[in-house]
């Protein structure tokens, strides 16, 4: 520990589980709870002093930690606070990375300011939308982020990264790509402003074509896309084991023209498709499971796809992070095998890194 830097005492052997939405994994072998800046930076002192690895959790929502947890020490991210500043007819949020992003979401809506509504529900913590770069119904969060804070362990200082460093792409970011492990997020900001909410995702738009009079307003567009996610599982519910997941585990796959046409005869009749820059189009993951012959309510012992969509694979109960990993790989050469479209996987597998069937589901088949 660095003079002037506070201290922090971990906890040995804190199992992981419970604070993951998937409801799996073994015990970390060192834990911390971090509700400030300057105890993520003792955190990263004191793991670099003891020659512990480090993990960053954040709220848990698009993990597969292994059944033997991680041998390293874990970091809680419990960093709190948002402030509004109004600057030249916008409005900056500022978030503490262990803010509940839905909450955040709620708080814009509430205030009339657009850019954020069609990310309602999605489970999770600040800290954690922009290494995904979550996006949901026609938003990312790449599209309002204008700046990270975070702890740059390589170079040892607080650093500002501006939304262009982020390195955005589509479910992605430098900090799940490149520089995985290399920065941890304090706070996050995002420029807002008053306006009508998105309206050009096709199940968004559906809930408003009967509706006369008045367009949506950002609080009708919240309700609909909450209402959308309830009906896939998608929104955490403790009495509801659909929604024991990572959420969608499979990312949608973005293909040239030509291989989308072709997907046409495959199936045996039309293929689902959304243009995308570059001549290629962004076919649904989901369309792809479904005609693999992974039916919604598929199981596979304790483990299954969710009956309310194919892409939520969820434990049952009692489920091991083997028996996630073992359903993924089985979709994911289905899929390849059928219609030559490797899948990727959305969540960070934690513990698993010489797995096998990890490497497998993380890389490209044949």
């Amino acid at each position: 520990m660095r003079p002037g830097e506070p201290s922090i005492q971990p906890q040995a052997g804190v199992p992981l589980a419970p604070f993951t939405t998937l409801g799996i994994g073994g015990p970390a072998r060192w834990f911390v709870r971090a509700a400030t800046i300057d105890h993520l930076a003792a955190a990263h002192a004191w793991a670099e002093e003891e020659g512990q690895p480090l993990f960053v959790l954040g709220g848990g929502s698009n993990l597969v930690i292994a059944d033997e947890g991680f041998d390293g020490l874990v970091v809680q991210v419990a960093i709190l606070g948002t402030e509004f500043t109004e600057r030249r007819g916008t409005t900056v949020l500022r978030a503490g990375a262990g803010e509940t992003w839905d909450a955040i979401v709620a708080a814009t809506v509430a205030r009339g300011l657009a850019g954020l509504e069609c990310l309602s529900g999605i489970p999770g913590s600040v800290g954690g939308t922009p290494v995904q770069n979550v996006g949901a119904y026609g938003q990312d969060v790449a599209g309002r982020l204008s700046a990270v804070t975070a702890l740059d362990r390589q170079a040892g200082r607080l650093t500002t990264l501006g939304g262009a460093e982020c390195g955005f792409a589509y479910r992605t970011s430098r900090f799940k790509r490149g520089d995985a492990g290399r920065f941890i997020i304090g706070d996050v900001s995002f420029t807002l402003e008053p306006g009508p909410p998105t309206l050009t995702y096709p199940d968004v738009v559906r809930c408003f074509t009967e509706r006369q009079g008045a367009s949506p307003t950002l609080e009708d567009v919240r309700r609909a896309v909450l209402t959308i996610r309830r009906g896939k599982g998608m929104v955490l519910d403790a009495a509801d084991s659909d929604t024991r997941s990572v959420g969608s585990f499979f990312m949608n796959p973005v293909v040239p023209a030509e291989m989308h046409a072709r997907l046409a005869s495959a199936s045996g009749g039309s293929a689902p498709g959304f243009p995308v820059p570059g001549g290629q189009v962004k076919i649904p993951a989901a369309w792809l499971v479904e005609r693999a012959g992974f039916a919604r309510g598929h199981r596979r012992g304790p483990v299954g796809l969710s009956s309310k969509h194919p892409l939520a694979i969820v434990n049952r109960g009692g489920a091991t992070a083997r028996d996630v990993v073992a359903l993924a790989v089985e979709i994911k050469e289905r899929v390849a095998d059928r219609f030559g479209i490797a899948l990727r996987p959305e969540p960070a597998f934690v513990g698993l890194a010489n797995d096998p069937a990890v490497s497998t589901l993380v890389g490209d088949i044949g």
